[in-house]
């Protein structure tokens, strides 16, 4: 997966990278001193085994030095987090995300609610993640993020995609006999198409809402008559 498409995509991968060498390199560390272990006290070569007496010096060193290991790769993940997050309040669109049985639905500022996802390029997004029935996971893996969509509840996210395109959004939360089958697309356009879209758009919206008000009106006036 591309990670350039996202600063956040490659913060986090940065972040991955990091904890597997710094894993790597423990393994390796750990079976080496294993290995040399088993030769050096093999019971040919030390077949009267002696005590060992305890090593404050040693001891501390291998308190601390995994303490500063691990306490480095929460700050890594973490400071990635903390950047998100940063962007909640400057987003420059809000589109609410619902989970659903089986299929994502996105509903954006003029009230259009679709089943396919539109962002602009080189802006920032933000995600209102909720649930009406029970709890999904909104995952872009090209964009790295992922987050819970609880029923009654409001998660947030944002991204800034860096390049256009469309990628792939899943479920990765098992919600019932077709979760297999909660996929959508991400499309990421230049500004100008956004615009063009959204106007598009809007215009379908504002074109439909009288007829739905004029229909709920006769059923009304209906059920009065009745």
């Amino acid at each position: 997966m591309n990670s350039s498409i996202s600063q956040y995509a490659s913060d986090v991968d940065f972040s991955m990278i990091y904890i597997i060498v710094i894993s790597i390199v423990m393994l390796i560390g750990v079976t080496f001193v294993m290995l040399l272990f088993i030769y050096k006290y093999h019971h040919k070569r030390n077949p009267k085994p002696t005590q060992t007496h305890g090593s404050v010096a040693l001891e501390t060193v291998w308190i601390v030095v995994p303490t500063f290991i691990v306490l480095s790769m929460f700050y890594v993940g973490y400071a990635d987090f903390s950047k998100n997050r940063a962007d909640l309040d400057n987003a420059d669109n809000i589109v609410k995300v619902t989970g659903q049985q089986f299929d994502w639905r996105f509903t954006y500022d003029n009230g259009a609610t679709l089943d396919t996802l539109f962002v602009p390029v080189n802006k920032i997004t933000r995600f209102d993640i909720t649930s009406i029935d029970v709890i999904h996971s909104f995952y872009i893996p090209s964009m790295r993020i992922k987050e819970d969509a609880v029923p009654g509840r409001i998660n947030q996210y944002t991204i800034n995609p860096l390049k256009t395109g469309s990628f792939d959004i899943a479920c990765t939360e098992y919600c019932g006999v077709r979760h297999w089958d909660m996929y959508t697309k991400i499309n990421v356009v230049t500004q100008e198409e956004y615009d063009a879209w959204y106007a598009e758009v809007t215009k379908t919206v504002e074109a439909e809402t009288p007829k739905e008000e004029v229909a709920a009106t006769e059923e009304v006036t209906e059920e009065i008559q009745e």
